[in-house]
């Protein structure tokens, strides 16, 4: 028993071939892929702020967390604004005394000019005596609201609906006027993405771009590219429909348009690997020993892009053709 000759292999391979449709190989664009690395942000990024300097006495969120807007983040107390509402408190309660005083004066002063027995001087002295009293309550009442108010402030409010990516303090800490409780991340997220100023020109708002996810290939929408270069790197945003936000900052695959060149393409199925050569069948010429490329579709079509062993105009086979087994004699 020997294994079959070469030329007995063929000769079945092309006996196959005859069978199969052919492709007429021409030169196609295909688009130039440039890979580089994107970060998931946040559009908003907003610290939530003390408007109050004290005592942090509540902590109510942590890293992940995902709040909306308005709802209470953290808490902060100031002593002296409680002590100042104490002593304004008795203040009132003094000037109300001082008031009732006066009002009673008033009345008696009245009762006296109708009988004669006063002047008109003293009354008015006595009308003026509640309009001062009267008006100091008022600006003590306007001076308890502020104090009051700056206490309320102690509460600290989300500014955006989104997820808190970072808290720098803790629970129990002294915090300052304007210091950062919370980092929050809201208003949607998208990619960002630093591209080589060499193929700036190469970028235009609303290419299709292709993101490699834990999911798979997703396609996003190239939505501006800023025109201030830093650092040799142009910035671009990418939106990507369902896009998580449980990772902000984090880096993934990115595909960009760069440009386009002509290829000879052939069906993948008319790629055969025998001894480790790739083959193509051509019509009229046999097999042919081909370098294959990069694989790309077209048109929802699995392609492969042929370096060299064919020219433009060659028949080939649309499906690689099977030899079958092969025995022994």
């Amino acid at each position: 028993m020997r294994p079959l000759s070469a030329m007995t292999l063929m000769a079945i391979i092309l006996g196959s071939a005859a069978m199969a449709d052919s492709v007429t190989v021409e030169p196609v664009a295909i688009t130039e892929w440039k890979a580089v690395y994107g970060r998931v942000e946040a559009r908003d990024r907003i610290p939530a702020r003390a408007r109050l300097g004290g005592t942090l006495v509540s902590l109510t969120v942590a890293e992940g967390d995902v709040v909306a807007q308005g709802d209470v983040l953290a808490e902060i107390v100031d002593e002296k604004l409680g002590f100042q509402l104490s002593a304004l408190d008795a203040q009132n309660g003094a000037l109300q005394a001082q008031l009732a005083n006066a009002q009673a004066e008033l009345a008696r002063g009245e009762e006296l000019l109708a009988q004669g027995v006063t002047t008109a001087q003293r009354l008015d002295a006595l009308r003026t005596q509640v309009d001062v009293v009267t008006g100091q309550i008022a600006a003590l009442a306007a001076q308890r609201q502020v104090v009051a108010q700056q206490a309320a402030e102690g509460a600290v409010l989300a500014p955006v609906a989104g997820r808190v990516l970072e808290v720098p303090v803790a629970q129990g800490a002294v915090v300052m006027p304007g210091e950062a409780v919370a980092q929050l991340g809201g208003g949607g997220i998208f990619l960002r993405l630093a591209v080589p100023e060499r193929h700036a020109a190469d970028l235009t708002e609303g290419d299709a771009i292709e993101i490699e996810g834990p999911e798979g290939t997703v396609t996003g929408r190239l939505a501006k590219v800023y025109p201030l270069i830093e650092n040799g790197r142009v910035v671009a945003d990418v939106e990507v429909e369902g896009l998580t936000d449980r990772f902000v900052d984090a880096r993934v695959l990115v595909r960009l348009p760069v440009g386009e060149r002509e290829a000879l393409l052939v069906p993948e199925a008319a790629l055969v690997t025998r001894g480790g050569l790739d083959f193509v069948a051509v019509e009229g010429a046999g097999l042919r020993t081909v370098v294959p490329g990069a694989r790309v579709t077209v048109a929802g079509a699995a392609m492969v892009e042929v370096l060299t062993g064919l020219t433009a105009g060659d028949a080939v086979l649309a499906v690689a053709p099977q030899a079958g087994e092969v025995g022994h004699e």
